[in-house]
C-alpha cells in the first residue's frame, strides 16, 4: 500500500532528494505539531523527541524516538494518564475561541513571510498544515507559526497557561517543541496530504474547517517552479 507521507533524513531545506539514482523535487510539506502535553518524549505511541529532559517523566519510561503512531491499549492509557499528571503544567486543550486566536496568529505569520498554505486544521491538541515549499526551512516555518499564534493568544487574553507565568514574566509555550514534517514530492502526495488534513476534524466529530489564509491547491503548474 502506498505511504504518502515520508520523513527523509535529509535536511528540510533541500529542494530535492536522491532516490535510486534519480532526483525528486520537494514541493511542499505536511506539518503537524501538538499542544503542550499532547505528545510525551516517552510516549508509547512514539515521539519525535531526542531526549527526556524531566526526571519525573524519565521515571515513567525511556525515550521512544520513533515515527510510527499506534493506538494505545487500556494499560497504556492508564500509563499516559499517570505520566501527564507529572507534567510541569497542565496539558493544553484549545477551546474554540483559542483555536480562532491561533488562526489569527497563523494569518499574521503567513502575511509577514508569504507562506502558501494549502490546507489547515486546528484541533484541540494538535495542528495539521500542508505548506508549499518556501525559502525558509520547514522547522523555521513551524516556529514562526507557533510564535505568532502564541502572541495572538496573549493579546486576546486567551493563553491557556496564563496562570503559570515564570519569574521573568514570560508565559510557558502552549506548544510541543518538536514537529512532524513530511516531505511532499508530487501532486498526488500533496493532494493526499490535503485530503488527510481536511478529514481530521471530521474524524474527531467536528465540522470541516475553512480558513481565509488557505490557498486552494491548483496543481504544480509552471508557476510553482519558483519559490518565495
Amino acid at each position: 500500500m502506498k505511504q504518502p507521507f515520508v520523513l527523509p533524513s535529509s535536511d528540510a531545506k533541500c529542494v530535492s532528494t536522491r532516490m535510486q539514482g534519480t532526483f525528486r523535487m520537494v514541493h511542499g510539506y505536511h506539518v503537524v505539531f501538538g499542544t503542550y502535553g499532547f505528545w510525551l518524549p516517552n510516549d508509547q505511541r512514539g515521539s519525535w523527541s531526542e531526549f527526556v529532559a524531566a526526571w519525573e517523566l524519565y521515571r515513567m519510561g525511556s525515550l521512544t524516538n520513533k515515527i510510527e503512531r499506534t493506538e494505545l491499549t487500556q494499560p497504556q492509557r492508564r500509563w499516559q494518564h499517570q505520566t501527564k499528571a507529572k507534567l510541569k503544567y497542565p496539558e493544553v486543550i484549545l477551546s474554540g475561541q483559542q483555536a480562532l486566536a491561533v488562526a489569527e496568529g497563523f494569518g499574521v505569520a503567513i502575511d509577514k513571510s508569504r507562506f502558501t498554505i494549502w490546507a489547515c486544521s486546528i484541533l484541540p491538541q494538535h495542528v495539521h498544515l500542508v505548506i508549499a515549499r518556501h525559502r525558509f526551512k520547514v522547522e523555521y516555518i513551524a516556529g514562526l507559526l507557533k510564535g505568532e499564534a502564541t502572541k495572538s493568544l496573549n493579546q486576546s487574553s486567551l493563553h491557556p497557561l496564563a496562570d503559570y507565568k515564570r519569574h521573568d514574566g514570560n508565559t510557558p509555550t502552549p506548544w510541543n517543541t518538536k514537529s512532524y514534517r513530511g516531505f511532499l514530492e508530487s501532486e498526488q502526495e500533496i493532494e493526499d496530504a490535503i485530503a488527510y488534513v481536511l478529514e481530521n476534524p471530521i474524524k474527531e466529530g467536528k465540522k470541516k474547517q475553512t480558513w481565509k489564509f488557505v490557498t486552494p491547491f491548483a496543481g504544480l503548474e509552471a508557476g510553482w517552479t519558483t519559490y518565495h
